[in-house]
């Protein structure tokens, strides 16, 4: 073993167990690993949340070593449906820089759902590619029929990954892998320009001289492709007719919904991912042998139920006849074979011997906290500060790995709090060997347990607060975010422009103003009167909410303008009574509620989600409130699971430790005992005690409970 624990070099074929690799540590070994090989190294996890945990922890090893993504489709084996267009693109891209021969240092990390289902061959990836410059000459129809026949989805507005749009002399298209879609502008057949455009404003950016397309979909749709399917499919089940949907419709050169799952028919032959990457190296996640196993039986089970059902249309069931999955997933023997001749590398968590075929990386699962974290005679941050100390007395580092800047920011408040002198926030793992002495460190890194080696200690959030259910971000609705609502305006909608009224969406036009191109808004007014909208003035328009039979406004009238008088004299009216009954209750006193600091951020740390931007507004609205030193007229609106009682325990929380009672009163029993329940989950350890009061407590609870209430206690 290496003395900076990495894996030795150089690397000889076959298979080395690495033990003491726990979950993120495994990641440093990889980067290790990459960085002696000095090629393309294929990374197996055993799932999707596997596959994205080791790609954060990359970024945090190695920011500089390309990462290409390899996902598994999200469908299950002889699906009827297709997988994710995103998924597809993401593929794609990858296979199609593969097939060009890439070999930089970098990480391809997929699944082993993914690796273990056969691909379109390198050589038809590569001559499916499709490349042209500005200023040359291009058959607009030749690139339309190339965007169809490989996967490409015609769509009115280019949102996704794989859409493309025609409107006139503009093709717009995002190609798989890029961040961002291409508008390209013809004037007849010469292609006058490139530029990148924002999918969310519809605004062209920078030009770029050259467009590299290549195929979205797996299962091509040319004529050779079709013709191959056809006859394959033919010999393998026999003559079929118009009742044998996905026939019809490839021989028709449409696109249908599962047709990848057929993927061998459409080609003379398929290949593997390991074949795109040969002889490199290869490191595997720790069970990946029995996930294969679990594996192997799922595409068995599901390929005989396909088979052995009714297949045939009888029964009113559409036809499906299922490729033999040797066909399409690897056999234990092809399994076998994938890894010969090249080094592969098994991780670990688990401490191990070395020996033959053995190492050992020093690295150990870290301690959790769950024992402090349930008592409710230890403090959880004291018994966090002692271990820290205990860690830096081995001289280890100590970093705390979060999952926003605001539990980090939290983290490093209570770290303080309880005795920890100037942790420092770190922002990248090279930063650590400057650190002077044995430093208390905090990064954002969404790590689900921490771990341990010779050198330093990782310690996640989930290890102190118990399991983190993080959520997607919802993004704040914005008028630039107008046209990406799942491209429902389409031609036909009405809309509402802040100055013309009610109109008709008829699409996106080019405009030429001032000899320069622009992307506009069409919008048809009363008597077929037409304004174009500027695409940078989108914030002007919003979708309207009634029906389609409504009267158009008319461009230059009157009756737009005599509406919105009329609201807004309405509008005025109501907020002369609502401004009345706020400074009667500002003329009123209440106590000044607020929460002691240190208490404050533990009690928030224990809440188990990533707070939402609009969470977070309303809770520091509330605690506003309560700190105001006048009575609180607030409601707090969101739908089920928003996040509504998160603002109420935390509101409790401030009134309770500033010595007073709460009540919270539910509609039901049931939201009554449920929020017993949570309530005490979350004030355990802290000096509350929490109460239910309905009609099923027994008799003497309720009676002392209410005395209590009485007494203040």
């Amino acid at each position: 073993m290496a003395a900076d624990g990495s894996i030795p070099a150089p690397l000889d074929a076959g298979l080395v167990r690495v033990g003491g690799a726990p979950e993120g540590f495994d990641a440093k070994l990889l980067a290790d690993l990459v960085r002696r090989t000095g090629a393309p190294v294929l990374h197996v996890a055993r799932d999707d949340a596997r596959m994205s945990g080791i790609t954060g922890s990359l970024k945090i090893y190695a920011p500089d070593i390309p990462v290409l993504r390899f996902p598994a489709w999200d469908c299950l084996p002889y699906d009827r449906v297709s997988p994710n267009p995103e998924i597809a693109a993401a593929r794609m891209a990858t296979l199609a820089a593969l097939s060009q021969g890439w070999k930089r240092p970098s990480v391809v990390v997929s699944t082993l759902n993914a690796v273990t289902q056969r691909v379109p061959p390198a050589k038809a990836i590569r001559e499916a590619s499709f490349t042209a410059r500005a200023d040359t000459r291009i058959d607009p129809d030749k690139l339309t029929r190339y965007l169809s026949c490989n996967g490409y989805v015609r769509a009115s507005t280019v949102i996704e990954p794989g859409d493309y749009a025609v409107r006139g002399g503009i093709i717009d298209i995002f190609p798989p892998g890029r961040k961002a879609p291409l508008r390209l502008d013809f004037f007849g057949d010469v292609l006058e320009s490139i530029k990148r455009f924002d999918p969310a404003s519809q605004r062209s950016a920078k030009k770029v001289d050259r467009i590299a397309l290549a195929p979205v979909s797996e299962a091509p749709l040319d004529d050779d492709s079709i013709h191959r399917f056809r006859t394959r499919y033919r010999d393998l089940f026999g003559n079929a007719g118009f009742e044998d949907p996905l026939y019809e419709a490839v021989s028709e050169g449409r696109k249908h919904q599962g047709m990848e799952h057929w993927l061998p028919l459409f080609y003379d032959r398929l290949e593997t991912i390991f074949d795109y990457l040969p002889g490199r190296a290869v490191s595997l996640d720790s069970q990946i042998e029995e996930v294969y196993t679990t594996r192997l039986a799922t595409v068995a089970d599901h390929y005989e139920t396909r088979a052995t059902a009714s297949g045939d249309g009888a029964m009113g069931a559409p036809v499906y006849k299922p490729v033999p999955h040797e066909q399409l997933y690897l056999s234990e023997q092809a399994w076998a074979e994938a890894f010969a001749g090249r080094p592969v590398r098994a991780f670990n968590p688990m401490p191990t011997g070395s020996g033959p075929g053995v190492v050992d990386a020093g690295g150990k699962l870290g301690k959790n906290f769950s024992v402090e974290r349930q008592s409710s005679e230890l403090n959880l941050f004291d018994a966090v500060a002692r271990y820290v100390q205990e860690l830096n007395f081995k001289k280890k580092h100590v970093i705390f790995a979060s999952y926003s800047e605001g539990s980090r920011d939290r983290m490093k408040t209570m770290l303080i709090d309880h005795g920890i002198k100037n942790p420092v926030e770190l922002a990248r793992w090279e930063d650590l060997g400057e650190a002077k002495g044995y430093q208390v460190c905090l990064m954002i890194w969404r790590l689900e347990q921490g771990f341990e080696t010779d050198d330093f200690a990782i310690i996640s959030e989930q290890d102190i607060l118990g399991d983190r259910l993080v959520r997607q971000t919802r993004k704040s609705k914005k008028a630039e975010n107008f046209l990406t609502e799942a491209s429902t305006l389409s031609t036909g909608d009405l809309v509402v422009h802040v100055e013309h009224g009610v109109g008709r969406y008829l699409g996106l036009k080019t405009v030429e103003a001032l000899g320069a191109p622009h992307d506009c808004l069409a919008l048809e007014y009363a008597g077929e009167t037409k304004l174009y909208l500027p695409v940078e003035n989108i914030e002007l328009l919003t979708r309207y909410g009634a029906d389609d039979h409504t009267a158009l406004d008319r461009l230059g009238g009157g009756a737009w303008q005599a509406r919105k008088a009329k609201m807004k004299n309405r509008i005025r009216d109501m907020a002369e009574r609502l401004i009345k009954v706020a400074a009667e209750r500002m003329l009123r006193s209440a106590e000044r509620m607020i929460p002691p600091e240190g208490a404050w951020d533990e009690f928030c740390a224990r809440f188990p989600y990533q707070e939402t931007e609009d969470q977070l507004a309303a809770i520091e609205d509330v605690t506003e409130d309560l700190a105001s030193g006048t009575p609180m007229d607030r409601l707090v609106v969101g739908d089920v699971g928003f996040g509504k009682t998160e603002v109420a325990l935390r509101a409790a929380f401030v009134t309770a430790l500033s010595g007073y009672q709460v009540a919270i009163i539910a509609p039901t029993t049931l939201l009554a005992r449920q929020h017993a329940k949570n309530f005490n989950e979350r004030f355990k350890g802290l000096p509350v005690a929490v109460h239910q009061l309905s009609r099923f407590v027994p008799t003497k609870q309720a009676t002392e409970t209410r005395k209590r209430i009485a007494d203040g206690t």
